[in-house]
């Protein structure tokens, strides 16, 4: 057994192992089978020499965010410690790089290079499909660029809409009004914005439909002039539903669908809208297609294990 020192003693060890030593928990958990101990400015690991490689290269990596954003949570040590050589990486993070200051002092950026891609493309283009699977961040962000782009006064309103496509689930039997048997399907918008705005002036906005959140079948007939639109979970409609969102576009109107294409819940014998839009819009101009991969994936490190074993398994 092979053992690795670190020395800190050029930033105060709670900044870097947590309160409680949570940051430095989230670190052993991720390098199991080393023994990581803390001693006042150094850390010592304990194992394999690979092991400790690695764990000397990521460590650092650690260290060195902290000196440059004076910051280092949960959050970002997960990202660090997951990154993978060849893969997206965090993106440069900056003041220019914010794209919304969120509730309790939460700056929300584009996390990684496939992200930066959406909101560059966004920016260029007033339509922009996101394809990409679980946890990569494509609703969130677009949310945020949305919420952004409200708060500059580029537009006067935000329409969030998705299809209110039963996953495996009977709407029918759900209790409640159609208000509140359709609220379960749009509760990640309203996730994603609870993060973004203070509590009262997201209300205020739903209340004068400021910010509009409706599924998909109500946005039939309509034009909308002005805002920024969302479709999330474009995988589960059909062509004409598809083709009937993208045709409310108005005037100064930007348009960003978002859908994983490996977890399409309609018919078997229904083709789906978004995989649809991928050979018929591809090169049109003004219109783009981002797509982000399991290494842009930013929740819980397991997200993309489990996403891996399920491909592997189909």
């Amino acid at each position: 057994m092979s053992e690795k020192i670190i020395n800190i003693e050029t930033v105060h060890p709670l900044d870097i192992f947590g309160a409680n030593d949570q940051n430095l928990e989230v670190v052993r958990n991720y390098f199991s089978k080393l023994k990581i101990v803390s001693r006042d400015n150094y850390v010592k690991a304990f194992g394999e020499e690979g092991d400790l490689l690695d764990f000397e290269s990521k460590f650092t990596s650690l260290l060195l965010h902290f000196e440059k954003f004076g910051r280092l949570t949960k959050t970002d040590i997960g990202l660090l410690l997951n990154m993978e050589s060849g893969g997206s990486s965090m993106a440069p993070e900056g003041q220019n790089d914010v794209l919304v200051h969120g509730k309790n002092g939460l700056l929300v950026r584009a996390r990684t290079e496939n992200q930066r891609k959406l909101v560059a493309s966004s920016i260029k283009n007033d339509l922009v499909f996101v394809i990409g699977p679980a946890g990569t961040g494509k609703t969130y962000t677009a949310v945020a660029m949305a919420v952004r782009a409200l708060k500059n006064k580029e537009i006067q309103r935000i329409i969030l809409t998705r299809p209110a496509v039963e996953a495996g689930e009977n709407l029918g039997f759900l209790p409640g009004d159609l208000k509140e048997k359709l609220d379960p399907y749009m509760q990640p918008l309203y996730d994603a914005l609870g993060d973004m705005l203070p509590t009262q002036k997201l209300l205020q906005y739903i209340e004068e439909r400021v910010i509009e959140i409706a599924p998909l079948a109500f946005m039939r007939g309509r034009t909308l002039n002005n805002a920024f639109a969302i479709l999330d979970e474009a995988q589960n409609t059909t062509p004409s539903q598809l083709k009937m969102f993208l045709t409310r576009m108005g005037a100064a109107a930007k348009f960003i669908v978002t859908g994983d294409i490996t977890q399409i819940d309609l018919p078997k014998n229904q083709v789906s809208g978004l995989v649809h839009s991928q050979k018929i819009l591809n090169n049109i101009p003004g219109i783009d297609f981002v797509y982000l991969d399991r290494s842009d994936i930013i929740r819980h490190k397991l997200v993309s294990r489990i996403i891996d074993a399920y491909d592997k398994e189909q």
